[in-house]
This record gives structure tokens, sequence and C-alpha cells, in this order.
């Protein structure tokens, strides 16, 4: 831990650091070392919104990007050493293109004063994000727009990743509905506009206000949208989204660090195993593995099929949902290929849970190669076939062409990332940017659009598809030979040659596998290229068998934020179009 308080800044110090200390005047703040390498930097909270409003818009690169805004309840933290005092912390993640990097700005708070200024007006994203703290925290706004609940029910008591908030139902009372809790429950769920911030026309006449959703096929899943419209035209529309809520952050914090990985597969669930990668990167990171090569070429080709396989998904539901059948038929058959070749790796199909800590669950089947090389040169002619079915069909393209446009800029003050923020011509991917698991040994290209319209989101994910192609079949030829999981005895399960060697061998086996890893103190924060944007765990660790705080940023939850921005003043007709274009899965929006 380097403090810097009152002193003047060392050439050790990160550029970025020495570049507040100069135009900021910012002299007061201590650089915490993480095992991720990001810059970490405690500042006090009278200076927060003076030094994110120079990153954003005035540092020479800016960190445009509200990557991430979260908190942590550090009271029964015990490896703070060097750590300024804090219960709760709130965590500013930000990202730059221009730097290819990262900044983490930390805000130390206690319970007798949770108050920090709003950044809502620096980051439209930050809406959202400071909503959700407040949901989970308990921690307010000052100047929030519209603090309320964002996840947990308005009824809701209490903040629930605060640590002394329940965890398991067998914790509490048995649930009981007398009929005057009923009432109040009832009554917490009417509609009133003025609530939700809406404004009605005059006293004489109102704007018709309806609610799409929480059950409706193009919303894809418990999700709710209150639009109020004039007519036909979409005035405002607001996402109400928290139905889907399973609580899986809390559930990190009582999971072993082994037997957490099946829950990772449930997030994007439409992802698989690719949902694993960031999970075991960032433990990885924090124990010190190295995973073997021929793990991590096995990762990226299973990551990539996954890609197909929620891409597909996504391109029939976006025909479909513009009002094509066909589509979505063809497509779930090629689904269903990639789905047989995963069962017939791991032995499961859309939550294979493949990924372990160190590598992967088991090597590779003997002829594996031949049905992956009959698909890869099965899917191209067929991805040529949609072309003409549906991207090249006039009617898609008036009901998508020039529908729900946003440009490069918007796209990043609302923490757009993946194909929605390459549809607006931005050519950014973190594989490329910054290659994990060896992505940096494969050739492939950045698809991106013009206009960042619906029909640009489709048509980069389409190419996506065939540059996940040239992936597989790069590690299809070029597939090393090695181990498949590390020899480290925090890998966990440990190789079974090295469970039959003798009794330690096989109670490390048993502890590792029961109770989990003890993974040394510290935090880890690994992003990479998921299926709908990025895709990020950072993970706490408080030198035991489980997770401290466990974070993940998913890339839906930002990208529904923008549905007004995408709607005001289209249709309703239009409205079901940007939502097939977002691609979201609403276990990926509430986790």
């Amino acid at each position: 831990m380097e403090s810097s308080a009152g002193v003047s800044v060392t050439a050790a110090a990160p550029p970025v650091v020495r570049e507040l200390t100069e135009r900021t005047g910012l002299h007061d703040f201590t650089i915490q070392p993480t095992v991720d390498g990001i810059t970490t930097i405690w500042i006090p909270k009278q200076s927060l919104r003076g030094i994110l409003r120079y990153l954003k818009s005035q540092a020479i690169s800016p960190y445009a990007l509200l990557f991430d805004l979260t908190a942590i309840d550090e009271r029964l933290r015990s490896h703070r050493q060097g750590l300024p005092g804090s219960e709760f912390t709130v965590v500013y993640h930000l990202l730059s293109f221009d730097r290819n990097e990262d900044i983490r700005i930390k805000i130390a708070l206690f319970e007798t004063s949770l108050l920090l200024p709003t950044i809502s007006d620096i980051w439209s994203s930050a809406n959202w994000y400071e909503r959700e703290v407040w949901d989970m925290f308990g921690i307010v706004f000052e100047g929030h727009p519209h603090l309320r609940r964002i996840i947990m029910p308005p009824t809701w008591q209490g903040h629930p990743l605060r640590k002394d908030h329940y965890a398991r139902a067998t914790e509490m009372e048995p649930y009981s509905l007398p009929d005057e809790r009923q009432e109040i429950e009832q009554d917490a769920l009417r509609f009133v506009p003025e609530d939700w911030g809406m404004r009605r026309q005059n006293e004489d006449s109102s704007f018709m206000f309806l609610n799409m959703g929480p059950n409706h096929p193009s919303v894809h899943g418990a999700f709710r949208i209150a639009l109020q419209l004039d007519g036909e035209e979409i005035i405002d529309a607001l996402p109400d989204i928290g139905y889907h809520h399973r609580g899986a952050e809390k559930m990190g914090e009582r999971q072993s660090w082994h037997t957490y990985i099946p829950y990772t597969d449930r997030i994007d669930y439409l992802g698989g195993s690719m949902n694993n990668l960031p999970y075991v990167l960032a433990v990885e990171q924090l124990a010190g593995i190295q995973v073997p090569e021929r793990a991590q070429v096995i990762r990226v080709m299973i990551s990539e099929f996954y890609r197909l396989a929620s891409h597909l998904l996504f391109y029939g539901t976006y025909a479909q949902d513009v009002g094509q059948m066909s589509p979505i038929f063809y497509m779930f058959i090629d689904r269903e290929k990639v789905f047989d070749i995963m069962e017939s790796i791991s032995g499961a199909r859309m939550h294979s849970s493949y990924f372990r800590i160190g590598g992967v669950a088991m090597d590779l089947p003997k002829g594996w190669e031949k049905s992956i090389r009959e698909f890869i040169n099965y899917l191209p002619a067929r991805l040529d076939h949609y072309d003409k079915l549906v991207m090249r069909n006039s009617i898609l393209k008036r009901r998508t062409q020039g529908v729900g446009a946003y440009n490069t800029g918007e796209a990043m003050d609302w923490s757009a990332t993946g194909a929605n923020l390459r549809a607006t011509g931005f050519a950014w991917d973190y594989r490329k940017a910054r290659p994990y698991s060896g992505y940096e040994n494969y050739e492939f290209e950045i698809p991106t659009g013009k206009r960042g319209d619906c029909y640009d989101r489709c048509a980069v994910r389409i190419e996506e598809m065939r540059q996940s192609i040239r992936i597989i079949k790069q590690c299809l030829e070029n597939m090393p030979e090695g181990p498949y999981k590390a020899c480290h005895p925090l890998t966990t399960p440990p190789p079974k040659a090295r469970t039959l060697h003798d009794i330690e061998t096989l109670i490390q086996h048993f502890l590792n596998s029961s109770w989990g890893p003890v993974i040394p103190p510290g935090e880890s924060c690994v992003t990479i290229e998921a299926t709908k944007g990025l895709n990020a765990y950072y993970l706490t660790s408080d030198g035991g068998t489980m997770s401290y705080r466990t974070r993940i940023r998913t890339p839906s939850f930002p990208h529904l934020q923008m549905i007004p921005l995408m709607s005001r003043g289209m249709m309703v007709a239009d409205l079901i179009a940007v939502l097939a274009s977002i691609d979201f899965v609403m276990a990926d929006v509430d986790r």
C-alpha cells in the first residue's frame, strides 16, 4: 500500500495518478495495490464529482465509459491491512478506450453517514447503477432524479447485500401473507405515472399509459415497460426490472469457490460455459494459477461455440419479433447441432459448467474433431442462406433501418458494449484490445456497423458468427497436446491421477471439492467479451473458502436502460424491433 496523502507523488505512481495530482490538485488519496493490476485509488467523497468529471471529459485521453458502479460491505472483512477505514465502500470502475486501461475509484463511508452525490448527470448509465447500490446496500445518492428500488419489490425490508441481511429462507420465519399484508402488497403494485417521473399533458387531457409486460413475447422474459403514448407515438418508455432476480451475487458469498461455478452458467443462460470464464479467470488470478495451453485453447473453442448458440437464438427471435416465422425454426436446428457437440464434450448441453479452476472438467473425448469439422463446414452456407431470407428482406429492412439508432458518444454515455457499441462504427473488441485465454494467437476481424440502428446491431452479430467459425477452425487445427488442467494445489478438483497417488492427495481432493480451496486475500476483476457485451467478475477474497464479495458486471443491465433513448418518438411496433435488436436475457439483467 502506497499512501500519498500530503506528500508528492513519486515517479513510480501510475501515470493517471500523477495526472490527477497535477491537473486537479488531488493530494489526499491512497493507492491500493490489487491482484488485477488495475489502478485503484481511495479519495475523499468531496472530491468525487470533480475527479470523475475530469476523468470523463477533461482528461487528455478520457475514461469515457462508466464500466461499473457497486459497493462492498466491509464490516466483517478481516484482511484490510493498509486500507483506509471504511464500513461501506462505493467503487467506481471506469474504462478508457484511448488508453486501453481502467481506473477504480473508491470512496470510504460509515454507517452513520451513507451519503454520496449522484453522478447520473455525468454518466447517464449511473442512474440504474446508483439505484441498485441504494437497493442492495442502502447508500443514498443525493440529487438522484428517481432513487427508488430497482431489483427488490417496493415493500422489501432491508438491503440484501449487507452482511447482516439473511441469505437463506431458513434464516427467517415461515412465509405467511395475512389479508392486511396482501392489501399493502397489492397497493404497492398500483401504477402511478408520477411515481415513475412521468408527466400528464395537462388538466383537461392526458397521454395514454400502457403496460407492456411483464408477460409479453417480445420482452423475452419477465420484464415490464411502462409506456406513455400519444396515440401510437411513444412519449416515454420506462423499463421495470427485477422480476427475475435470484440473488446470484449473494449466493457467491455462501458457496465455495468451486461449487459456485454452476451458478455462473445461469447468468446469461444462453452463453453457457462462456459465463464460467471470467469467474474462473478471476479466481485463478487471485490464486496465482497458470492454466495450461491446451486448456486455454479448449476454453476458447467452447466459448466461441456458445457465442454461436447465443447469436443463432438472437438471430431467429430478432426475425420472429419483426414478423418472420420461418428463420427461427431453421436456426434452432443449427443451435441444436451446437448443443450436440457440447454434450459430446462435456456431458451437458445448455448449462455444461465445463470450465474449472485451473482448466476444464475433462479432456476432449476421442474423435472430437469429426463433429466439429463437419459443423464449421456446414454453418457458413446456412448463414449465407439466412442473409437472403432475413437481412435482404425489404420488409425487415424497412422495419429496422433507421430505427432505434444512437451514435458512439451516446453508446459510451450509457455504458453500451459488445455488438451494441460496435454497431455505431466503433471497432473495439476486448479479445483484441486485451487478449485473455490466448486470444492473441487467433486471427479474426472486428465487425462494425455504421448507423447504430436495429439493422446494424443484427448485422454485426451475424458477422461475429462467421468470425467465431474462423476461431473454432484455428482451435481445431492447432489444438496442442498436454494437460487439460493445471497441476496446482488450489486447482479444483485436482487431476484424477493425483487423487489416486496417496492418502494426502485424496484428502486434498475431498477438502477442495467440499469446503473449497483457500484463496489468498485480495481483489481481482476479470472481463471478457461475452455474447451480449462485456461481462466481468469482480471478486474479493478475505483468505477463506468462499468469496467475501462477488460482483457480476453484466452487459444487459445498462443496455436495457437505453430503451427510452432508442424509443422516444417511435411507434409501438418500432419498440418491438428495438427490443429484438438489444439481445438481452433477464437473468443477465437481474442476476
